[in-house]
């Protein structure tokens, strides 16, 4: 089930999956596709959404939460959706921060999300 919102340019989801994993996400830059449905210059979109994940680190690395996150390491190639990201754990949730286009057509955004595994991937 996925609650979404909009409000001054930014957009939440809270989504709940059948195993009980909760995830909080929130896309704090998005760049939509232009009128053809695509990028002209895809590449520069991925170039500026690192650009601005890069601005919004500071705000998770020197944060009060900061002291209790541990990086964890990326998955394999291939297995994420993400351009550019970076993640920590803390007391079992995920912290993800990273730039994403989940199709073509869609746009590029960079998300922060929280995520909590359900009981059955514990």
């Amino acid at each position: 089930m996925t609650t979404a919102w909009s409000k001054n340019g930014i957009r939440g989801w809270i989504q709940t999956f059948r195993d009980g994993e909760v995830r909080v996400s929130f896309a704090v830059w998005i760049r939509d596709v232009d009128a053809s449905g695509y990028f002209d210059d895809l590449d520069a979109a991925y170039e500026e959404g690192e650009r601005v994940l890069s601005a919004c680190l500071p705000e998770i690395e020197e944060s009060p939460l900061a002291g209790r996150l541990v990086e964890v390491q990326q998955q394999a190639a291939g297995e994420d959706d993400f351009i550019a990201v970076r993640k920590w754990a803390s007391g079992g949730q995920i912290l993800t921060a990273g730039v994403i286009q989940q199709d073509t057509d869609l746009p590029v955004m960079v998300v922060i999300a929280l995520q909590e595994p359900g009981p059955a991937s514990t």
